[in-house]
């Protein structure tokens, strides 16, 4: 699956490699519902459909393979446990979003969605933080206390990140302890977090995803984990920065902070959904 999210990658693209091991490994038990499928021309993997049943469809098709965009969505109609079945792709993914009309999807209009925001790396200002915290990343076998700052700073929509499922995220490729960032108190409580995903082929990083916990916000904690990860894309290789968050007015806050820090915004999702 990473493979062709990579070979194909582009900022007209929904998936980075990062995004494939966050969703695959992050939320404990959500494997039970997966149903997967490939398809390949000898070695090289030209689609892949990820349903989520009841009825979510996760894919990514080569562009220039729109054939097998119908074959996934056929796939998916095949699999799906529910009349309403629905999937979320990048807007300028034309191949795509073809494929799905023509099974009779539509457009949600009135869906959240997210804006895929884009910045260049060669000149990423310091970090700041009050006197009190500090910064470092993550240092292998500190699962639980990563899961439980994630699961602090989601406390908002009830994560179930565990320190296993966490384990899980750091044994995948392409995750690295050097992109993983925390900001920690002078009494060692990790109180904001930023997760960095290296595309080293693209050279370009994900964030995804990040967090402060309530009692911490408002004090630029969140910016500064998002700036020491782009520092570290920096040192690693990379030469842009890609994030999504919110685009619309239910969450706008996300989006002010990455615009804050130098990232433009690019293309967004759309949900597209079909009931019967």
């Amino acid at each position: 699956m990473q493979d062709l999210v990579q070979r194909t990658w582009s900022p007209r693209c929904r998936w980075h490699v990062g995004d494939v091991a966050w969703g695959r490994y992050a939320i404990p038990g959500a494997a039970a519902g997966f149903r997967t499928a490939l398809w390949s021309d000898g070695d090289q993997v030209l689609g892949w459909g990820w349903a989520e049943v009841p009825g979510f469809l996760s894919w990514a098709v080569d562009p220039t393979r729109p054939d097998v965009a119908t074959e996934v969505v056929a796939w998916f109609e095949s699999v799906a446990e529910c009349t309403e079945r629905t999937t979320t792709v990048l807007q300028p993914e034309a191949h795509l979003v073809d494929a799905l009309a023509a099974a009779g999807y539509s457009p949600d209009r009135a869906a959240p969605y997210f804006v895929h925001h884009h910045r260049a790396l060669d000149d990423v200002e310091e970090p700041q933080l009050p006197d009190g915290f500090r910064l470092r990343h993550v240092e292998p076998g500190q699962s639980a206390a990563r899961a439980a700052v994630h699961r602090a700073g989601w406390s908002d929509f009830g994560s179930r990140v565990s320190a296993e499922s966490y384990a899980e995220v750091m044994a995948a490729w392409p995750y690295r302890p050097d992109l993983d960032w925390v900001v920690e108190t002078d009494d060692g409580e990790w109180v904001a977090s930023a997760l960095g995903w290296l595309d080293d082929h693209n050279a370009v990083g994900l964030i995804e995803p990040v967090g402060c916990a309530p009692a911490y916000r408002r004090l630029g904690l969140a910016r500064a984990a998002n700036l020491a990860v782009l520092q570290a894309f920096r040192d690693a290789g990379a030469a842009s920065a890609l994030v999504g968050p919110r685009g619309d007015e239910a969450y706008p806050v996300p989006a002010r902070l990455y615009r804050s820090i130098g990232f433009a915004p690019g293309a967004r999702t759309v949900t597209y959904r079909r009931t019967g």
